[in-house]
C-alpha cells in the first residue's frame, strides 16, 4: 500500500493500471488526450473497470464501490473520484 499522506492519483497511474490490470485494446491509444473519451470508447468494458478499480484499491488504500467504477465514464471522472478518496483518506 502506498503512503497516502502526500499521494496524487494521476492519469500516468491510471493508464498503468489500466494496461496491467486489463490489457489494451489494439485500437485504444493511452498515450494520447484520453482524459475525456469514455472507458468505452477506449475499449474497456466494465469487467475491466472493476479489474482497474481493484487494483487501485489495492495499491492506494481506499475503497471503490462498484457503482463508482461503472459510473465513471472518463478516465477524468475516475482519476478525480480516486482523488477524492485519497483526500478523504488523508483527514481520517
Amino acid at each position: 500500500m502506498s503512503d497516502i499522506t502526500q499521494q496524487r492519483f494521476t492519469l500516468a497511474d491510471l493508464q498503468r493500471i489500466l494496461l496491467e490490470a486489463a490489457g489494451a485494446d489494439e485500437a485504444a491509444d493511452l498515450d494520447g488526450d484520453i482524459l475525456d473519451t469514455t472507458f468505452a470508447g477506449l475499449g474497456y468494458e466494465s469487467l475491466a473497470l472493476l479489474e482497474t478499480g481493484g487494483c487501485i484499491e489495492r495499491e492506494y488504500g481506499i475503497a471503490l464501490d462498484d457503482d463508482t467504477l461503472t459510473d465513471a465514464l472518463t478516465p477524468r471522472e475516475l482519476i478525480h473520484t480516486v482523488n477524492e478518496r485519497l483526500a478523504a483518506a488523508r483527514v481520517a
